[in-house]
């Protein structure tokens, strides 16, 4: 795999995400230049990281040659650099959402038709080990026709990508219908760290159910699910042979066997295991189901993720197939925007075909 050299433009918390896997997988990955608008900031990133910094999209767009582009800055901002980017002709690896609202979402889809804009989308949920894992066996065809999954792992869009990957959803009309709960929890760790003492705090759930024709998919998230010790991820799928429950499966070999497992995350570094520290992959019984590309880096399970992205993209932008394609988010932030619509609404909402899925 030849070295993979990309840019950056922005400087926040989830542009630190793209400079450690690049520190800890330097053979693979190589950040060129980052646009980093705040001087200080700009400094304190080239101290830290060794990457060079500019403070404007000219002097950055031409630093030197770049394989791609990641836009990591505020969703408002986003539409803006994209375009900025592909007018220059260079390829975008784009953070969630693309645009913020349905209007931006139109405007900036045919805004790159007209220019042919090379852009992806750094949706890393269905890249992350266990999620993939899952996919992979639903895509084998053991639980036979998919009908159902109901998805309590990611906010919005990031829980509709699954839902429609999980289901074979691509840009099919819905009827949404949900509902909020709020309720007492013990306020846990953030970004930052654990908390310092006990702390009450309100719990947002959102629920909703979208009907795609002949397939059902609930939808149920708090964020307290993100970094909380005490509210797990859930994950339901079911067909007509067979259903996976969060980490175990069951489905009929043929109408008189039943086949039951899990799936068992293999990683190294453990019990006096002396290979180093890092995550293998992940088993269905007796085969490999998932297997991690970048050991033996000790990367988390979402910059496992994230670098699937970054590879996926470099494969694109080199005549390769897409990564994630621009049309496939803004379907995903559409129906998130919708089924909002009808949670904090109360009523039962239907979506309508878009441009980009046309």
């Amino acid at each position: 795999m030849s070295l993979i050299e990309f840019g950056i433009v922005g400087r926040g918390w989830r542009a630190e995400f793209y400079l450690r896997i690049a520190k800890m997988l330097p053979e693979l990955f190589a950040i060129r230049a980052m646009l980093v608008r705040d001087e200080e900031r700009g400094r304190e990133i080239e101290e830290k990281w060794g990457v060079k910094t500019y403070r404007d999209m000219e002097s950055f767009a031409s630093s030197g040659p770049l394989l791609f582009v990641v836009v990591s800055v505020s969703k408002e901002a986003i539409p803006t650099c994209t375009l900025e980017l592909a007018e220059r002709n260079i390829p975008v690896l784009t953070e969630t959402p693309p645009a913020t609202d349905i209007p931006g979402m139109i405007s900036l889809y045919e805004s790159l038709r007209n220019l042919k804009g090379r852009v992806q989308v750094a949706e890393q949920y269905l890249y992350q080990p266990m999620h993939a894992a899952r996919l992979a066996f639903v895509h084998s065809g053991k639980l036979g026709d998919v009908s159902q999954v109901q998805v309590s792992t990611a906010h919005g869009y990031h829980g509709i990508s699954l839902i429609r990957k999980l289901l074979g959803i691509d840009f099919e009309n819905a009827v949404i219908s949900g509902q909020r709960f709020t309720s007492k929890i013990v306020k846990g760790p953030d970004r930052y760290g654990p908390p310092e003492s006990e702390a009450i705090r309100d719990s947002v759930q959102d629920i909703a159910t979208l009907r795609f024709g002949d397939k059902l998919a609930m939808f149920d998230f708090t964020g307290d699910q993100y970094l909380s010790w005490i509210r797990q991820n859930r994950i339901l799928v079911r067909g007509s042979r067979g259903e996976v429950i969060d980490e175990t499966f069951r489905y009929l070999r043929d109408f008189k066997t039943p086949i039951f497992g899990s799936f068992r995350r293999v990683d190294t570094g453990h019990n006096g295991n002396l290979e180093g520290y890092y995550h293998r992959g992940i088993t269905a019984n007796d085969e490999w189901i998932y297997e991690n590309p970048f050991v033996p880096g000790r990367l988390s399970d979402d910059e496992i993720a994230i670098a699937t992205s970054l590879k996926k993209m470099a494969d694109y932008v080199q005549g390769g197939p897409t990564c994630y394609r621009l049309e496939e988010a803004l379907q995903d932030h559409y129906l998130s925007i919708v089924m909002l619509s009808a949670i904090e609404s109360g009523e039962e909402l239907t979506t309508t075909t878009q441009p980009w899925a046309l």
